[in-house]
């Protein structure tokens, strides 16, 4: 049956269900949704999506499982242009014209004069992606949802990818750095690598950019541990590369590579409107394929940028269907169309922006001290755990007096001791300290009941 049919509450249940590919119970689900329903409904709901071939029932009775069959249908709206790409882009490899990289496509880009997103479609992602703060230091809403976005924009990302991890297996893993049974290290590396890449960006807000840097860093984090070649990691490509399953073939030259990698920077730097900004970086970095490996990660990070910098909704790719992504890339790759992608980037944003801005309204208004010394409370909390100091009253004060100004001073000691009261196992990453200092510290601290704290 065509998922076009689905009522607004079944997409918003199979959303949910898809998340736990492993599958779900109905009690879970209860507790998930973030609009409360009735047993009875969710029952009505559940049985909706069985019938139109979306979920599958495994188990009886309380061990009844509802799990997400292989790659749903969201029914991504395709506009009459991009129908003609999809029916070339599927057929047979034999059928496809081998073709290579094009300079033009990206020569004919004349940055705030050229327009990949129409006017329309900008000022509509504008007014979706509108989190209220977008007056504030860069970087405000990005800390305020901070935990979730490391969760979600990591899991999906690396769904993409592959990755059979859960959400849920995803959030253990990052937060509590449990692995789930029966994955593979690659699986473990990847998403944590993520993890890595985005508190880059997000602590360094100010700092990243549109720029060499910044880019060789994202490909360095993401690519950790996962290439076959260590010296490729944080470095433009070397040598020639195939793309499986597509006719493209990529430049081949290292300094082309560079030359043409520096001007995607350029335009892309110059570009004004944050969601065109976005959506030039999700065409261009995967086009080129400026490193041996992890490009299309690089520029689905890459894209955030604009959003940080911006205080707008992140673009997350929660729900993205892996098989519609890669045919709106292949159709990149060989045709330089790019109108099944930005078909996939309105869709995508939209449903990012749906569950954000939900997840706005459950959260408190972060504290702005808290939020302007960050770096600071981090870094002295993480640096009395490693040393295991007991009388820490002393040591915060100086710490103070060096780093603020007076009128911040009392506050921000008030802070620092309340963290250190409430550290538990949870929070370890959020200060970067590992479990066995923390364990090392809750020693001493047992052994030698604390005064100042």
């Amino acid at each position: 049956m065509d998922t076009l049919l689905l009522t607004s509450r079944e997409h918003d249940l199979l959303e949910v269900i898809c998340r736990f590919p492993q599958g779900i119970g109905i009690e879970l689900l209860l507790h998930q949704l973030q609009k409360p329903v009735t047993r009875r409904t969710l029952q009505r709901l559940l049985r909706g999506l069985v019938q139109k071939k979306q979920v599958a029932v495994f188990g009886k009775g309380p061990a009844t499982l509802y799990k997400p069959i292989e790659e749903p249908d969201f029914s991504i709206p395709i506009a009459p242009d991009g129908r003609d790409i999809l029916t070339y882009i599927q057929q047979p490899l034999f059928k496809r014209q081998p073709t290579s990289y094009d300079r033009d496509f990206l020569g004919a880009y004349e940055p705030n004069r050229t327009y990949y997103l129409g006017e329309t479609t900008r000022t509509m992602l504008r007014r979706m992606g509108d989190t209220g703060k977008m007056v504030r230091p860069a970087g405000t809403y990005a800390h305020l949802v901070l935990n979730h976005l490391l969760i979600d924009l990591s899991w999906s990302s690396s769904r993409l990818e592959g990755n059979t991890y859960s959400r849920l297996d995803t959030q253990q893993l990052i937060e509590f750095g449990r692995e789930a049974a029966g994955k593979n290290a690659q699986e473990v590396q990847m998403i944590l690598n993520h993890k890595a890449a985005i508190l880059l960006l997000v602590d360094s807000i100010d700092d990243v950019g549109f720029d060499l840097h910044t880019f060789l860093s994202l490909q360095g984090l993401l690519s950790e541990n996962l290439l076959a070649d260590p010296e490729a990691s944080g470095r433009l490509r070397k040598r020639p590369i195939e793309i499986a399953g597509s006719v493209y073939r990529p430049l081949a030259l290292p300094q082309v590579i560079e030359e043409v990698f520096r001007e995607v920077l350029f335009k892309a730097n110059t570009i004004q409107d944050p969601f065109e900004q976005a959506f030039f970086i999700l065409v261009h970095i995967p086009y080129l394929q400026p490193f041996e490996d992890v490009n299309k990660r690089v520029s689905r990070l890459g894209a955030n940028i604009s959003f940080l910098k911006h205080n707008l909704c992140p673009l997350t790719f929660i729900g993205v269907p892996n098989s519609f992504y890669i045919d709106a890339v292949l159709a990149v790759y060989e045709m330089t169309r790019i109108e099944l992608l930005r078909d996939l980037f309105v869709w995508a944003y939209e449903r990012s922006t749906r569950e954000y801005l939900a997840v706005q309204k459950s959260l408190v208004e972060p504290d702005p001290l808290r939020l302007h010394y960050r770096e600071h409370i981090h870094e002295l909390v993480r640096r009395i755990v490693q040393n295991c100091k007991i009388e820490s009253m002393e040591d915060i004060q100086e710490y103070a007096k060096a780093h603020l100004p007076a009128q911040d001073q009392e506050r921000f000691i008030e802070v620092v001791l309340d963290d250190l009261k409430r550290l538990h196992e949870g929070v370890l990453a959020r200060y970067k300290i590992k479990p066995i200092e923390w364990l090392r510290w809750q020693n001493v601290m047992g052994r030698n009941r604390p005064t100042s704290i």
